[in-house]
């Protein structure tokens, strides 16, 4: 019987195991993949508290998982089914079956993808999802995001501050954004649209170098690149996709993302939610740690008879 099972080993979650450790509770990381979460597969890490000297997403990662295996365990296998009701949590992998009396998860979501060729062999290498983790590698260069909402046209605005140029491409020939955020994009200089186009295939060499793009009325193809064939930079914001498929039914939640209060409790005695699993305004790895020490602060409260 563990007191606390965090499922996932992002930032989240491996801050969460720390802090839970620290404070002698008997902890168990349930990771499926790589723990690091999204952090681990960027290139770069230069906004998040600490990292300097071009310290590396995977870098940062691994120190930050030597740092929780320290005080708490970790086992690398897939979670298939919880029993979140109840005193004792029962999870069930493909590896075991583990009880707890405190649950944090921390599963984390996935960026949505455009699924074209080239998006994979890209990434970090011109492709990404995350204008303020990699905005600034790109200064000077011309910026192409892809999508319509609210997200999309503010880390458009956002880029400019580092780009040549930034060019928004749009399915459709309205944007699902807020009126005040479209009147900016419109009035901002730097800011060129592409509506009515999605994009087919992204090109180059070793770096992203150039976009296909068709017309979604006309079937009509065209590429776009830089003026001067420098390397460019994708940034795609097409909506996440939370990654709590086993919680469907068993938990409150809103278009998959845990409803929690500000203390990461959710509707369930006992079970936490914490980082991009949650529904929140800002997703930042330094926000996902927050959410973490939050979560085992309080579980630890909780476990020592604190009222839920």
């Amino acid at each position: 019987m563990y007191d606390i099972i965090i499922i996932g080993g992002g930032p989240a979650g491996l801050t969460a195991g720390l802090y839970a450790g620290r404070s002698k509770l008997k902890t168990l990381i349930i990771e499926k993949a790589v723990a690091g979460g999204q952090i681990s597969g960027t290139a770069f890490v230069e906004n998040y508290p600490g990292s300097i000297d071009e310290a590396t997403g995977m870098g940062l990662s691994e120190r930050m998982l030597e740092q929780a295996e320290e005080f708490c365990e970790i086992k690398y296998e897939d979670v298939k089914e919880v029993e979140l009701d109840g005193k004792v949590k029962k999870i069930k992998t493909d590896g075991g079956e583990y009880e707890a009396k405190v649950v944090i998860i921390s599963s984390g979501a996935t960026h949505r993808k455009l699924d074209v060729p080239g998006e994979k062999e890209f990434a970090n290498k011109g492709v990404s999802y995350c204008a303020t983790c990699d905005g600034p590698f790109y200064t000077g260069l011309d910026i192409f995001v892809v999508g319509g909402g609210d997200s999309a046209l503010e880390e458009a605005t956002y880029l400019t501050k580092f780009a040549k140029s930034v060019t928004i491409i749009h399915r459709r020939d309205e944007f699902r954004a807020s009126g005040v955020v479209v009147d900016k994009i419109k009035e901002n200089p730097k800011i060129k649209l592409e509506l009515d186009a999605v994009v087919k295939e992204i090109k180059g060499d070793k770096e992203a170098e150039s976009l296909i793009i068709e017309n979604t009325k006309t079937g009509e193809k065209k590429e776009l690149k830089s003026d001067d064939n420098s390397p460019i930079g994708v940034f795609i914001f097409i909506g996440y996709i939370p990654q709590t498929e086993i919680f469907e039914g068993k938990i409150e939640m809103n278009h998959g993302y845990i409803l929690t209060d500000e203390d990461m409790k959710t509707n369930i005695e006992g079970v936490f939610a914490v980082g991009d699993t949650r529904e929140k305004k800002v997703r930042q790895m330094v926000t996902a740690a927050g959410d973490g020490c939050i979560a085992a602060v309080l579980a630890n409260r909780y476990l020592e008879g604190s009222n839920w």
